[in-house]
């Protein structure tokens, strides 16, 4: 059987964050694995957030997103690892997402019909979150915005059916006791590349 091959996507924009903890602590995971592991932090890659077109006429991508875009095919596992800001994800990662998901790389809409074909099939995501509020808060108060946008409207609609959420807060005020527990269970599911 081939060994697992895992992309870890980073989209928090300042590299001492805690989620940049959280990505080392997945890595640690998957390195005591057979899996193989790659990288993107969005934040180093050189490229304009804004699909200035829309899909009305093609703007050509830069180098950082084609080799993306080929990790992205390469991968077996997606692992988003971003905070929720504003409901939604940080406006870099949803540049990336807008100039990355392109049609023709992550579905194509069929001729005359409301439906599309997907591209990214057979690949599984974890989403591993984080967020000021409680995450029940998050879930029950406010209907879980970025969750549905990321696990409804971009992964499944581009073929990633096994999608699974790993949302962590209150992360204002937190603890230190807090966050290292976290970086443990994330470590652990690196170990088991999920």
């Amino acid at each position: 059987m081939n060994p697992k091959k895992i992309l870890i996507i980073n989209g928090h924009p300042d590299k001492e964050s805690y989620n940049y903890a959280l990505s080392a602590a997945y890595r640690k995971g998957v390195e005591q694995t057979e899996a193989i592991l790659k990288e993107i932090k969005i934040r180093e890659l050189n490229f304009n957030l804004n699909l200035q077109y829309g899909y009305r006429k093609r703007t050509e991508l830069e180098p950082d997103l084609l080799e993306a875009q080929e990790l992205i095919k390469w991968a077996d596992h997606l692992v988003w690892i971003y905070p929720v800001w504003w409901g939604s994800v940080p406006a870099i990662m949803k540049g990336f997402l807008d100039r990355v998901f392109l049609p023709g790389f992550a579905f194509k809409k069929r001729e005359g019909s409301v439906w599309w074909d997907k591209y990214l099939t057979g690949k599984s995501t974890r989403i591993i979150c984080t967020m000021d509020q409680p995450t029940w808060f998050y879930r029950l108060i406010n209907s879980s915005p970025s969750h549905h946008a990321m696990k409804k409207l971009t992964m499944k609609f581009v073929g990633v059916k096994k999608v699974r959420i790993t949302a962590i807060g209150p992360l204002r005020l937190s603890t230190d006791k807090f966050r290292q527990r976290w970086l443990d269970k994330v470590e652990r599911l690196g170990r088991k590349n999920k």
